[in-house]
């Protein structure tokens, strides 16, 4: 299996819970209800970045560069997420927390749609499919996927 495979099956993942918590945070009657769906996404979000970052982007670099260009803005992006998610834990305000959830929930759809059309095709062309099943074969074995193939 190719990394490129893998990382999208997480992204689908990512799709039915971002839904979910566009459906239920707006009606959340208390802080507790909007931190919980908020540490539920660091969990999974920040362990998919780092795969993405140490796997992809790192055999990316040699070919696309690391000053500006699209690595540069998934990494700025990532970033961002980080961020928004980072802070949550802090808010003390339901709408305030509510509302950076949902901005941060924005801001990774994008992301993906970003890596989706744009970083994935490039790193097919770019790696070769060899290269992607090499890195397949590690993110596979860092998730405890038993039959990679």
């Amino acid at each position: 299996m190719k990394i490129t495979q893998g990382l999208l099956g997480e992204h689908a993942v990512f799709y039915a819970q971002f839904s979910h918590m566009e459906n239920t945070l707006p009606t959340a009657k208390n802080l507790d209800q909007v931190q919980v769906q908020s540490a539920l996404l660091v969990a999974g979000l920040e362990s998919h970045a780092n795969l993405e970052d140490e796997l992809l982007f790192t055999s990316l670099e040699s070919h696309l560069g690391t000053q500006g260009g699209p690595l540069a803005v998934m990494r700025a992006e990532h970033d961002e997420i980080r961020g928004g998610l980072s802070r949550l834990p802090q808010l003390q305000e339901l709408e305030e927390a509510r509302n950076l959830l949902l901005h941060t929930v924005a801001v990774a759809r994008e992301h993906f749609c970003k890596e989706e059309n744009i970083l994935y095709p490039m790193a097919e062309q770019a790696l070769g499919e060899e290269r992607l099943k090499q890195l397949g074969s590690e993110w596979a074995k860092q998730r405890g996927v038993p039959c990679p193939d």
